[in-house]
């Protein structure tokens, strides 16, 4: 199936580990199970289950030290097609423990190394040379410690012929909505995230179309997409307000569950679906990859099985 060609850029990536332990105890020596690694940072989750679901990528990652080596190594053996950007320092690591009694997830996240004019100046000259006019570009994760809270903006400047995805969250979300990055494609966020930029809870799907709209008609993206949880996913243009249901199904692990979303969704558009046809792939592989465990993505049969339960109605 044609596509177009679609970029990821993870600039904070993690080596992301997942163990359980029987109990949480203050004091103790806590005996883990066996360690699962796996590549992590949200452009390169992104890449990984376009991967998986049939579609190719390219995928740019800042990569730095021993750690990142063996991100790499992780990376090649999923066979993902990669550019590896020298970044400064350690590659980050990021832990997630499971305790056994509880069924609690508890996750911990180092901030990664700080980055300094010639890295940033690194990507701006890399991403020049890889967008490809036309295709898709997906800025997704948490933005590396030491750049500006507007680097999505500079990042998505080096690529203006490409149509800029941007999956972020905090100080960077609020400057993105704040100052409109110029010809943004798609902006997708958490409900929490959502709730925080409006100013009050977003009880009904209406009330997180009304939100999403008004932020396509202040020139924030071209499409808004908020998540609503276990409700689904809801998406506004200027033209149209659409609900995909989520899947019923029993959570394991919500780690992924957001990068499993946009892969799917950003593959369905740049094979040529509808923005129903996306929003209803995005949610279903959303759902998948809250079955499996740990930091494990979408899995392509639970997709596809999962997509008939993903309704998408007007709002």
């Amino acid at each position: 199936m044609t596509q177009l060609p679609i970029l990821t850029l993870t600039l904070n990536p993690a080596l992301d580990m997942a163990t359980e332990v029987h109990e949480i105890v203050s004091g103790h020596k806590l005996r883990c199970s066996e360690p699962l690694l796996d590549p992590g940072g949200g452009g390169l989750n992104v890449s990984r289950a376009i991967k998986s679901l049939g579609g190719d990528s390219l995928a740019l990652v800042a990569i730095g030290g021993l750690t990142g080596d063996r991100l790499a190594g992780l990376i090649r053996s999923e066979g993902v097609t990669f550019l590896s950007i020298l970044g400064p320092g350690e590659t980050r690591q990021s832990l997630t423990v499971k305790e056994e009694v509880t069924g609690k997830q508890f996750r911990f996240m180092l901030p990664g190394p700080v980055w300094g004019e010639a890295e940033r100046s690194r990507v701006f000259t890399l991403l020049r040379a890889t967008a490809r006019p036309g295709g898709i570009s997906v800025i997704s994760g948490s933005q590396p410690p030491g750049v500006p809270v507007d680097f999505p903006a500079q990042l998505a400047g080096s690529m203006p012929e490409s149509r800029v995805v941007l999956d972020t969250s905090g100080a960077t979300l609020t400057e993105a909505v704040r100052r409109p990055i110029p010809g943004l494609d798609v902006l997708r966020m958490d409900g929490e995230e959502g709730e925080a930029l409006a100013g009050h809870p977003l009880e009904t799907r209406q009330d997180t179309a009304d939100f999403a709209q008004s932020l396509v008609r202040a020139g924030v993206a071209r499409t808004v997409i908020v998540a609503r949880g276990a409700d689904g996913n809801v998406l506004a243009t200027a033209d149209h307000r659409l609900h995909a249901a989520s899947a019923k199904v029993r959570v394991k692990s919500t780690v992924g569950a957001g990068d499993s979303f946009v892969a799917a969704f950003v593959l369905a558009l740049s094979r040529g679906q509808s923005d129903a046809e996306a929003l209803a792939l995005g949610s279903a592989a959303a759902s998948a990859a809250v079955t499996t465990d740990a930091t494990q993505l979408c899995r392509p049969e639970d997709v596809m099985r999962l997509l008939p339960e993903c309704a998408v109605s007007k709002v």
